[in-house]
């Protein structure tokens, strides 16, 4: 059954409350974040109840730090596609604007996820903080819970066998280092970005390279450069390719763009969403002196994108 992604707290049906939820950003849905929604899982299983999810859309930083850099590692479909595959029920995929950024803990508890969501029980990370000005803990939490019925669990930090926090922060700094090894560890798959195939200025036909550009609104940007890829296409298709992710210096294009190169495909693509892993990274962006020794790195590129892909 697919899971049903609920929009507010507010005015729910009895059909809708009562479930076992973890409660947290979940911004990637990684090994972390796996982890406390194993905790509420095993709540669920244990009560008898559904298990879900709840998050926030807008991510709170957008609300806090309206000008900061793009830094979302998934869209809200992406997020309920990789919950689904958890197991997940419901995802409550709550507005965070600033009526709820006003809220207390003490209310965030009390009218979000009691009165609001009628929860039986609430899975929290080590670190989890909620309430205006973040002054709710978990033992708050469980405090709250004891007086409004729902108890709470606790997921310990998890950290890689190098000793290093599973984070949302760490999958960023993996990207932006352009190690995807340690992005996919992280995550437990490959960081991956949807989005619609736009227009370009199709010079890539000219040298027998049609490629589908992807504009990246609100997703952090990895190391500028080549990967190998693999494309997910609406009908579920998979096609490896390799990417240009970047500004493209030859050319000095002012967004950042994602343009595709899909192995033994020659369908349009336009207008249609499309997802796409960023398997490996194979090379930082260069400037090159003009189209024939662009051709020749394209060719070194595509064999090597073959080669990662083929292990």
């Amino acid at each position: 059954m697919a899971i049903e992604v609920i929009r507010d707290w507010r005015g729910l049906s009895a059909s809708q409350r009562g479930a076992a939820v973890a409660v947290g950003a979940f911004d990637g849905v990684h090994r972390g974040h796996q982890a406390v929604i194993a905790s509420a899982r095993e709540a669920a299983r244990r009560l008898g109840v559904p298990l879900g999810v709840v998050s926030f859309y807008p991510h709170p930083r957008r609300l806090f730090q309206p000008d900061a850099a793009p830094f979302a590692l998934m869209t809200p479909d992406q997020m309920a596609r990789a919950l689904e595959d958890l197991g997940v029920d419901r995802l409550y995929l709550l507005p965070f604007e600033r009526e709820m950024a006003s809220l207390s803990d003490e209310a965030f508890a009390r009218e979000v996820l009691s009165e609001g969501l009628g929860i039986v029980h609430a899975a929290v990370g080590f670190d989890f903080t909620f309430g205006k000005g973040r002054s709710g803990s978990p033992d708050l939490l469980t405090q709250y819970g004891e007086k409004l019925g729902f108890s709470v669990s606790l997921t310990p930090r998890k950290d890689d066998a190098d000793g290093l926090k599973l984070s949302s922060s760490a999958v960023r700094e993996a990207l932006k280092a352009g190690d995807m090894d340690r992005a996919t560890a992280i995550l437990g798959r490959p960081f991956a970005i949807e989005g619609k195939v736009i227009h370009g200025d199709k010079r890539g036909r000219t040298i027998g390279i049609p490629t589908a550009n992807i504009a990246m609104p609100d997703y952090m940007r990895p190391a500028y450069g080549v990967y190998a890829t693999r494309t997910r296409l609406p009908d579920g298709r998979v096609f490896g390719g390799v990417a240009n992710l970047g500004i493209r210096p030859m050319y000095e294009i002012q967004d950042p763009l994602l343009e595709v190169w899909l192995f033994d495909f020659n369908e349009s693509l336009y207008d249609l969403t499309v997802e796409t892993e960023l398997v490996a990274f194979l090379r930082p962006e260069l400037k090159f002196d003009g189209l024939d020794a662009l051709k020749v790195q394209i060719d070194e590129d595509t064999r090597r994108a073959k080669e990662v892909l083929a292990a």
